[in-house]
């Protein structure tokens, strides 16, 4: 069974930054592709970024430029590292897996989600 456990969220200032930290187990990141979504209170979940098997990137374009999704296949590790941190940020951020390499495909496994609350 695939478990995905986030951590790193918590509360900084705008400006500010914060490295979300996914450890995933039950599949190799090096081979899927993982994700990093997020919801904000009375809003939509949404995409925020993405690294595949190939270590190809993506971003919404909202955190371009600001944000930078990496891994480490030894530790079986993805990360989300967030600087120029602005209010609209806050929310939840929930780690996903999916064992497609296609970006169009369902992610199939999900964490429960660290809080990140930045403040102006």
């Amino acid at each position: 069974q695939v478990q995905l456990v986030e951590s790193g969220g918590g509360l900084v200032q705008a400006g500010g930054s914060l490295r979300l930290t996914c450890v995933v187990s039950g599949r190799r990141v090096s081979i899927s592709r993982t994700g990093w979504f997020r919801q904000a209170p009375g809003k939509e979940r949404e995409f925020v970024a993405a690294i595949g098997w190939s270590s190809t990137t993506d971003y919404t374009d909202s955190v371009k430029g600001r944000f930078t999704i990496s891994r480490d296949n030894a530790k079986n590790t993805v990360y989300l590292q967030m600087s120029s941190l602005k209010s609209g940020d806050t929310a939840v951020y929930y780690c996903a897996s999916s064992s497609s390499t296609a970006l169009g495909d369902p992610y199939d496994y999900w964490g429960q989600g660290t809080q990140v609350t930045v403040s102006s």
